[in-house]
């Protein structure tokens, strides 16, 4: 492979691509879609991307053959007629100064047969209270499409939305039948409108199936009527109805009613609906389900549904026909044959495993004939762990000549007796142990209580269930009192609190509790409560008493003593303690000086024999002593000193 070889291979592959963007300069375009329908008109555009489109020649060339031009014009239109018309289609334009030439793109154009149908699919057919549902048109898979939209009612129809927008999908909050339709090209080019799609709208009403007979369980060849009640403001109107079943659902009716005899056929749910008469776009929601067991033949489950591993079951098939003898049963659980019996209705099974939950039924066929009878089926579940029976008092205290009820239940699961058990610290008794469901009873004594669970042949005891212990209530009375007694104290100061038992406690040994605001304390034998007292100690205390020879028995709690702490005096307090001390120290100094004024007295009339041998001088300077000591004797001083003058004693 030589250099020239090379050469002009490289030249080669410059030419062609060069050759190819040179043919591919130009663009065209068709519309609407490049699936089209017989009597649509297409448009195809051609785009030269240089000068004007005055400047150029075109042509429209279909699988290689020219099958339109134009002078002037880069947009061209074709009215398509034929399947015929389907190819590839490309554009060819040169420009008319000039042998310049360019080539478009190709497209590949469908064109189909049968005018196309607009397709319309609802969100959901019924719209909520309060709420829409989403409508939405399409026209298989070509594009372009716009949309137009109709509601009608029995007597006329409407077109509701009809703009440039492509309106694929719209939303409805109004009850009627809707229906659509595309649109497309220039001239417009419409589809066939799309089926009727009827859109109700739900009611707020509220419906309810009743049954009459009303036991859920009916038998072959018996008559039933189901009543559907329209309720939530449903009596001042006129009202169609329409049923739902196991296997049908009726037409609107103005019967509220449905009757009809029953088969094993009939087995399954019923539920209805109503709707105003005079608006046959509205309605309500679909009534909660009524569920009829049709059968010819019972199963019984004893001593109920959901068991535990341990019990025994008792299956009994009865087939209200004939003796029980003239039958052979059959016990089936989940499709399979577990127990049979040639004579007796009645077999039982001791369950051992969870793997026996499961649905449950009887088969059985009369010995002197084929005739089989089938039953009902009942759903059983096994439980693994053994069941605690649980005691739930009404109180815990018995009032002053009353009681309390104790109610004793295990689980969900039915067909228990219960046996009760009072005990004290030293022995427990059995209270109650009759073969009634006695699950509440009524207590005026205090103890200890728990209970038991009892059922099935053979007896199957549940675990006994946790402890409540149960107070009565005494009619002495407490009270709580305070030492210091006055109702403010402050913080660092100690109290002592006393409860004491009135009304015929003397004689009694008590036993006491108190309640704080922070704390309630344990029983104990001392009556009092002593702590110093800081801010927190603020609030109510309560006291409540006990004998000590009976733990189940109180006293209700006192009424509340309340304290108040505070860490400095108030205005009031302050002026209050003021005014005493003031009152106490003039009192004071009083009792003080009358004192010393009598023992001065005392003193100076002991030594007046002797003063009489003092000069005058003397004696006054003894005056003006007793006047700077404040000694008020000075005075009889003075007063005897004018007496020795005048002679008067």
């Amino acid at each position: 492979m030589g250099p020239t070889f090379l050469c002009e291979l490289g030249l080669f592959f410059l030419c062609t691509l060069l050759c190819s963007g040179h043919a591919q300069d130009a663009v065209l375009t068709v519309e609407p879609s490049s699936t089209i329908f017989i009597g649509e008109t297409v448009s195809f555009k051609c785009d030269m991307k240089e000068g004007k489109h005055t400047d150029w020649e075109y042509k429209i060339i279909m699988d290689g053959r020219e099958i339109f031009n134009s002078n002037t014009n880069k947009g061209l239109r074709l009215k398509v007629a034929s399947t015929a018309q389907s190819g590839k289609y490309s554009c060819s334009a040169h420009r008319k100064s000039s042998q310049n030439t360019k080539n478009s793109n190709t497209v590949s154009v469908t064109v189909k047969a049968d005018k196309p149908r607009a397709t319309l699919t609802p969100g959901s057919t019924i719209i909520p209270v309060g709420g829409s549902v989403t409508l939405t048109c399409s026209v298989g898979s070509s594009a372009g499409w716009k949309y137009e939209w109709f509601r009608r009612d029995p007597n006329t129809e409407v077109q509701i939305r009809t703009d440039d927008q492509q309106n694929r999908v719209i939303r409805v909050s109004q009850g009627e039948i809707y229906r659509c339709r595309g649109r497309r090209g220039n001239p417009d080019y419409y589809t066939d409108k799309s089926d009727d799609v009827t859109i109700e709208i739900t009611l707020s009403n509220k419906v309810v199936v009743k049954g009459r007979p009303s036991w859920p369980q009916i038998f072959s060849g018996e008559t039933i009527s189901l009543t559907c009640e329209v309720q939530e403001g449903g009596e001042t109107t006129e009202w169609e109805y329409r049923w739902r079943g196991p296997h049908q659902t009726t037409q609107w009716t103005h019967n509220n009613y449905w009757i009809f005899n029953v088969s094993e056929s009939s087995s399954g749910d019923y539920m209805c609906k109503s709707r105003r008469r005079d608006d046959s776009y509205s309605s309500t929601e679909w009534s909660e389900a009524f569920n009829l067991s049709a059968s010819n033949a019972v199963l019984t489950v004893e001593p109920s549904s959901t068991i535990f591993i341990g019990e025994t079951v008792s299956f009994k098939c009865d087939m209200k026909e004939g003796e029980h003898t003239d039958w052979e049963y059959k016990i089936i659980m989940d499709g399979r044959e577990i127990l049979n019996s040639n004579t007796n209705k009645g077999l039982r099974l001791k369950v051992a495993s969870t793997a026996q939950s499961g649905k449950y039924s009887c088969s059985a066929h009369m010995k002197s004939s084929q005739n089989t009878k089938n039953s009902n089926t009942v759903s059983v579940t096994v439980k693994a762990g053994k069941p605690r029976a649980t005691l739930t008092p009404g109180s815990t205290i018995i009032p002053v000549g009353g009681s309390v009820t104790l109610t004793c239940s295990v689980g969900s699961s039915a067909g228990w007796k219960y046996e009760w058990f009072r005990r004290d610290p030293n022995t427990e008794v059995q209270i109650r142990t009759d073969n009634q469901q006695n699950r509440v009873i009524r207590v005026s004594e205090g103890g200890i209580y728990h209970c038991r669970g009892r059922r099935g042949n053979p007896d199957y005891y549940t675990d006994k269930s946790d402890d409540v212990t149960i107070e009565i209530t005494f009619s002495n009375k407490v009270v709580v009192k305070g030492r210091p007694s006055w109702p403010q104290i402050f913080s660092g100061e100690t109290i002592s609190l006393t409860c004491e038992v009135q009304e015929g406690g003397e004689t009694t040994e008590w036993e006491y509790r108190w309640r704080g605001p922070n704390q309630t304390t344990q029983w104990t034998h001392n009556n009092y409560w002593t702590f110093n007292v800081s801010e927190s100690s603020s609030g109510d205390y309560m006291c409540k008493s006990r004998r000590r020879d009976d733990s189940y028995s109180s006293t209700e709690w006192s009424e509340a003593f309340n304290l108040s702490v505070s860490t400095v005096l108030s205005s009031e307090s302050s002026s209050f303690l003021m005014i005493a001390g003031l009152i106490s120290g003039i009192t004071f100094i009083f009792l003080l000086l009358l004192l010393c004024c009598c023992m001065k007295f005392k003193v100076c009339n002991k030594g007046s024999a002797d003063d009489q041998r003092v000069s005058q001088d003397e004696d006054q300077q003894q005056v003006y002593s007793s006047l700077l000591h404040g000694d008020r004797c000075v005075y009889e001083t003075i007063r005897g000193s004018k007496s020795t003058e005048t002679g008067t004693v």
